[in-house]
C-alpha cells in the first residue's frame, strides 16, 4: 500500500516548500522518500537544471546534519546528488493530514554530478551572513562538518553507498 508524506522544508524559520512525497523507507534512523520535481518550472543552476519530469529520490536522518537527494530525469538516468545541510530531520503526525518530515535547512549545500567529477561546495556566503555562526554556534559547528563530510564522501566515491 502506497504511504504517502508531506516534506516540509524551512529556512530561516519559514516554510520554503512543502510537497508530497511517497514513503520508500524508513529503519527509525533514515527515511527515504520519491517526489517529482516540486517546484514551478525550470530552475537552472549552471550545473545542472531542475525541470518538471525530474524525480527526487530523498534521504533524511534523524540523527545527521544533512539530507541527499538523487536527482533523476524523467527517462530515469541520473543527473547527480544535491545534498542539503539541514538540522537533523523530525518525523511527525500531526492530528489532521498526513505525516510530515521536517527539515530545517541551513543554507549550505553540495552537488556532486553523476559521474562524480564534479563537486561543488555552494551558498557558503549565504551561510556566512545567515548569522548562524553567532546565533547557534553549535549548528554552524555541525553544518560545516557535516558538509566537509559529504564532500569526503563525494571524492572518495562513497557518497552513494551511504543511501543504501
Amino acid at each position: 500500500m502506497r504511504q504517502l508524506m508531506d516534506v516540509v522544508l524551512t529556512k530561516a524559520g519559514r516554510v520554503k516548500i512543502r510537497y508530497q512525497a511517497d514513503v520508500l523507507a524508513d529503519d527509525g534512523s533514515q527515511i527515504s522518500v520519491t517526489a517529482p520535481w516540486a517546484a514551478p518550472g525550470v530552475r537552472d543552476f549552471g550545473f545542472v537544471r531542475f525541470e518538471p519530469g525530474d524525480v527526487f529520490i530523498e534521504h533524511y536522518w534523524r540523527d545527521r546534519w544533512y539530507a541527499v537527494k538523487e536527482v533523476r530525469d524523467g527517462s530515469g538516468v541520473l543527473k547527480g546528488w544535491y545534498c542539503d545541510i539541514t538540522r537533523p530531520s523530525v518525523v511527525r503526525q500531526p492530528a489532521e493530514g498526513p505525516a510530515e518530515i521536517l527539515v530545517e535547512d541551513l543554507e549550505l549545500d553540495l552537488w556532486v554530478s553523476a559521474d562524480g567529477n564534479e563537486i561543488l561546495r555552494l551558498d557558503e556566503d549565504e551561510f556566512e551572513a545567515s548569522g548562524h555562526a553567532e546565533s547557534d554556534p553549535e549548528a554552524a559547528r555541525q553544518a560545516v562538518a557535516a558538509l566537509d563530510e559529504l564532500e569526503r564522501l563525494a571524492k572518495n566515491g562513497t557518497l552513494p553507498g551511504l543511501l543504501a
